[in-house]
């Protein structure tokens, strides 16, 4: 059984400030986030993205998802599978497939009303923040864009700030991934 397709509204921005925009993450949300250490490994395939997420101390995810291009919030449908065993599954998309990049980053984690805050440090890449409007309803979605404009004039976002890509994408970023070798 295939699991359910989710959607997010996406705004992605380098960021000029670290230490400010975990303040401002604290007063919305009043609280420290969540600090995971992440590496996403990418996929070549025919549509979107393909990644599986290795969470350190967590579990391990394959994530695809189709989202354009551009630099402004937009629509992100995605699939989430929970992986007991990432490196396994890792070992044979890469065979199957072939490995694109492998993205590794220490990532902030805040929750204001439906809208997840990421403070990224990108390794190879430098500092960005991402926000991900869970959506869950046509009111949502329709409230997303507003709520993303609200939240990018609080954190002091620039139209040059904007991001129009995928991490996976940004030179600098890739490092060989040794787990996902093919034999």
């Amino acid at each position: 059984m295939s699991p359910e397709p989710r959607r997010n509204i996406e705004l992605k921005a380098r960021l000029r400030d670290p230490v400010a925009a975990a303040a401002i993450a604290q007063r919305l949300t009043g609280g420290p986030g969540e600090v995971q250490t992440q590496t996403d490994t990418y996929f070549y395939c025919r549509d979107g993205r393909l990644k599986i997420r290795r969470i350190e101390n967590g579990p391990g995810q394959l994530i695809c998802y189709v989202r354009p291009d551009r630099a402004e919030s937009r629509a992100s449908d995605y699939r989430l599978i929970e992986l007991p065993d990432a490196d396994a599954v890792g070992a044979a998309l890469a065979a199957a497939l072939g490995v694109r990049s492998v993205v590794r980053k220490r990532r902030r984690i805040f929750l204001h009303q439906n809208v997840r805050i990421h403070l990224d440090e990108v390794a190879g890449a430098g500092d960005f923040l991402e926000f991900e409007a869970v959506i869950s309803s046509a009111e949502e979605e329709t409230a997303a864009p507003k709520l993303l404009d609200e939240l990018s004039q609080r954190f002091g976002l620039q139209p040059a700030d904007l991001l129009c890509g995928s991490y996976g994408d940004m030179p600098g970023t890739a490092e060989p991934d040794w787990r996902c070798a093919a034999d």
